[in-house]
């Protein structure tokens, strides 16, 4: 297979694959209003009263990306979908492990309100049913309000007993966890067993590891006492969201470093994007990352100018935050990613070269 066939052009996905309000009632306005003002959006989906989430690259049936449709092809294909026809072109390693799909999922966020308190547990945790999985996850900050934060990680003398004995209290567990004001640029690693919660006032990439065919799992520990209606408004009167209590405990690392030790370890302070400046690559995460991991290389793009990507030898999503990023293609071939755009790179482009115009971006693949 060479570079120039077709199999290795980039895949332009669908700009609007919100879940609904009802699933994240604590959603905002930025992603719809502000991050995609200039995509191409549904007529139903801009109406939305608020967009918590949008799944930029997914294979999951619940929310699966979409192909942009090109003018001579009007079928509406997923990215599952294309991938199966062949698994080995557009997902290179992960198909030599016998997967037909990838294990990325990326998201964007925003945030109005805080998320529940909330932990991911390891894949061998013996409560996981046959078809769940792990989550391993990433944030990186796109943008922030005044104070706003995440809460990350325990405080200091919290046990498993007096944290069980707050949350069959109904108390506030505010006091009990870790909290880190954070900046944009700001990356943060998120390892199976880290209690978490997402504060208000922010925007955020979320790359993520799924294992294909699998569900990743959520435990809530406690979602800040909230009640909401049918439709997902906070309601005093409705129904509090599930919880998962006896899980999320189970699978809690109570041996995890606590406090201002703790968030540097896990944390990239790569600074705010300068959009204007010339083309960089920052390597956050991944063998060659600034934090190491085995689920997830996450890169961070910006500035105007043309940087060369190796080949990845896996499929990559570019999520492009601001200006726009043009992949130049063999052949003359060019694929214009915009801001509020994500464009999937098949792991079999090879080395690709990639032309910033006051961009800002997040290129994310597994390993």
């Amino acid at each position: 297979m060479t570079p120039d066939d077709d199999r290795a052009r980039p895949l332009l996905l669908r700009a609007d694959n919100f879940t609904p309000p009802q699933r994240t009632p604590w959603g905002g306005t930025r992603l719809l209003h502000t991050l995609k003002a200039d995509a191409p959006i549904s007529p139903e989906k801009s109406s939305l009263s608020c967009v918590g989430e949008s799944w930029e690259l997914s294979v999951e049936p619940d929310f699966p990306s979409v192909v942009e449709a090109s003018p001579e092809d009007t079928t509406a294909r997923t990215l599952a979908s294309v991938m199966a026809e062949d698994p080995y072109a557009f997902v290179g390693r992960e198909a030599l492990r016998g997967h037909r799909g990838t294990a990325l999922l990326v998201k964007l966020l925003d945030t109005a309100d805080a998320l529940s308190v909330q932990i991911h547990p390891a894949d061998d945790y013996a409560g996981l049913a046959p078809d769940e999985a792990g989550k391993p996850e990433s944030w990186y900050v796109v943008a922030r309000e005044p104070g706003a934060g995440l809460y990350l990680g325990l405080a200091e003398g919290v046990t498993k007993e007096s944290l069980a004995e707050a949350l069959a209290a109904g108390a506030d567990l505010t006091p009990m966890l870790g909290f880190v004001p954070v900046e944009p640029g700001d990356f943060f690693l998120i390892e199976a067993g880290t209690p978490h919660a997402i504060g208000p006032g922010l925007v955020l990439v979320e790359p993520q590891y799924v294992t294909p065919g699998k569900r990743g799992v959520t435990y809530r520990y406690w979602d800040w006492n909230r009640r909401y209606d049918a439709e997902g408004r906070p309601d005093p009167n409705g129904t509090a969201r599930a919880l998962h209590v006896e899980h999320a405990l189970a699978v809690t690392r109570w041996d995890a470093p606590r406090g201002d030790a703790f968030a540097a370890s896990v944390r990239v302070r790569a600074g705010a994007p300068d959009v204007h400046g010339a083309a960089r690559l920052d390597r956050l995460s991944g063998p060659a990352g600034a934090l190491p991991s085995a689920w997830l290389d996450v890169s961070r793009i910006a500035g105007t100018g043309t940087l060369d990507w190796p080949a990845a030898g896996a499929l990559v999503g570019l999520t492009v935050l601001a200006g726009a990023v043009t992949i130049l293609e063999p052949r003359g071939r060019r694929t214009v990613v915009a801001a509020g755009r994500t464009a999937a790179l098949p792991a079999c482009s090879g080395d690709v070269r990639l032309a910033l115009d006051a961009a800002h971006a997040v290129l994310a693949s597994v390993p």
